[in-house]
This record gives C-alpha cells, sequence and structure tokens, in this order.
C-alpha cells in the first residue's frame, strides 16, 4: 500500500468540522475551567493549610479528567454504536505504531518510545521547568495559586511532615494520573486527532496539540513550557506520525510513572 493509499484509507471514517471540534475541546475545557477557578478558590481552605490545598485540588482535577475519559467514552458509543474492546480499540488508535509510508503495523516501531521517553523525562525535568518559572515571573497574573502546584505540594517541608504516612492520598492520586493519562489521549488523540485532518489537513497535529495547551486553563503557565512542549511534541506528533494512540499514552504515563515514584517516595518518607 502507499503512503499516498494509506492517507486515503485514513481518512475514510467520518472527519468532524471544525465546529464539531470545538465544541468537543468546549465540553472538555469548560468544566476544567469551573474546577480550576471557580470551585478551587471558593472551597480551598487558607495558603497556610498547603496539604488541604493541595488535596483539594487533586480532587477537582480528578474529577475533570475523570469527566474527560467518560465523554470519550461517550462519544464513541454516538459515533460506533457500542463500546466493545473491538471497536473502541480501532476507533481510538489503540493499535501497534504503523509505518507511516505502508500504513502497516510495525512492531519496530515501538522502539521509537526510547528516545521518546528519555527526552520527554530529561526536558520536563530540565528546560520545561524554567520557562513555567520564567512565564511566572513576567506574567505574575499567569502564575500558579499556592498549594495548586505538585513539585510545591511536595517539596514544602510544612507539607512532606505530613505527607508521611498518609497513604490514604496515595489512592486519590493514582486515581488521578490514572485518568490524567486515559482522560486526555484517548479524548485529543483517540477521539479527535483521526478526525481532525478533514479541517486542519497534515496540520492536524498541530491543531490537536494546541487545543490541548488551552485546555489546561487550570495551569496557563505551563502553555509555552512543560504543556505546550509536551502536547505538541511528545504525544499530538507521536500519534499523528506512527497512526497510534499507545505511543501518546505510553509517553504521556512516563512522567505520571515518575511523580508516582516521588509520591509513594514522600508519603514512606525517604525523600
Amino acid at each position: 500500500m502507499t503512503g499516498s493509499r494509506w492517507n486515503d484509507v485514513a481518512q475514510t471514517n467520518e472527519q468532524y468540522s471544525l465546529a464539531k471540534i470545538l465544541s468537543i475541546w468546549a465540553a472538555a475545557t469548560l468544566p476544567m475551567f469551573i474546577l480550576a477557578w471557580v470551585a478551587f478558590p471558593a472551597l480551598a481552605p487558607g495558603e497556610e493549610d498547603l496539604l488541604g490545598r493541595g488535596t483539594l485540588k487533586m480532587a477537582l482535577m480528578a474529577a475533570g479528567l475523570f469527566w474527560d475519559f467518560a465523554l470519550a467514552m461517550i462519544i464513541v458509543y454516538r459515533d460506533e454504536g457500542d463500546l466493545r474492546w473491538a471497536t473502541v480499540r480501532r476507533r481510538l488508535w489503540l493499535n501497534t505504531p504503523r509505518d507511516p509510508k505502508t500504513g502497516e503495523p510495525r512492531r519496530k516501531l515501538w522502539l521509537w518510545l526510547i528516545p521518546l521517553v528519555v527526552l520527554h523525562v530529561a526536558a520536563s525535568w530540565t528546560v520545561l521547568p524554567m520557562i513555567d518559572s520564567w512565564v511566572s515571573a513576567t506574567f505574575p497574573l499567569l502564575s500558579p495559586p499556592v498549594g495548586t502546584e505538585l513539585v510545591e505540594f511536595l517539596s514544602s517541608p510544612e507539607t512532606k511532615s505530613l505527607l508521611v504516612g498518609a497513604w490514604w492520598l496515595l489512592g486519590l492520586f493514582l486515581f488521578m494520573a490514572l485518568f490524567n493519562i486515559l482522560g486526555e489521549e484517548f479524548l485529543f488523540r483517540g477521539v479527535l486527532l483521526p478526525r481532525m485532518n478533514g479541517v486542519f489537513g497534515k496540520w492536524d497535529w498541530v491543531a490537536n496539540g494546541v487545543l490541548g495547551i488551552f485546555y489546561h486553563v487550570s495551569m496557563p503557565w505551563s502553555w509555552l513550557g512543560t504543556t505546550g512542549f509536551s502536547w505538541l511534541f511528545f504525544y499530538a506528533l507521536p500519534a499523528k506520525y506512527l497512526r497510534s494512540t499507545w505511543v501518546s499514552v505510553i509517553s504521556h504515563g512516563s512522567m505520571v510513572v515518575l511523580e508516582t515514584i516521588i509520591f509513594v517516595a514522600v508519603i514512606g518518607g525517604l525523600m
């Protein structure tokens, strides 16, 4: 199968209109906006209670991320008429990476995940946070509210002492972490990306990444750095190039795994 033939076959599914793409984006983004900028300020304890603020932020974000997953499943059901694994797998590109030229699955393409994950982790722990910090310092209105950043939550001496032995909190964190991956990846890379080509053509992955950036209304300080770079070059582009959402799921999940290890170490009193 030639490259052009593969592109033709890839687009046989119904392509979404711009209005439908934006409506799905809004259905995911508006709840996140309400949870971050309405519910959190209304419910959060004082700034001296970092543990309470951090726990509340995790709970609210977990609710929003679970909604993303549920929204993805609702859309698949409406598009396909069922939620059987074979249907979900096909619809959301949950398949072995495909050769960009032939469209054929190639197991050796999994090897691309090695440099992808290494680069993602390296960038996310070095240069990208520096960009986030620069944005927060340059534009104070975009800086994170006290107690809302995971790094702050885990590194504050006051919070760390309270976290030791708080294994109950690990369950909430793992729930949030799981749907951080499944909710965002299934909705943006699985539901939207395969059906954005009709509007955006070869730049559909760029549009997908940009929508993901502005979906993160709860953390605008990360738009140019951690979120912006990751969503464009570590999630959307690899998923499009290899026609596999698993690629972005694993890339996205690599950071979540590291955060989980750190979280467990803090609760266990090892950090």
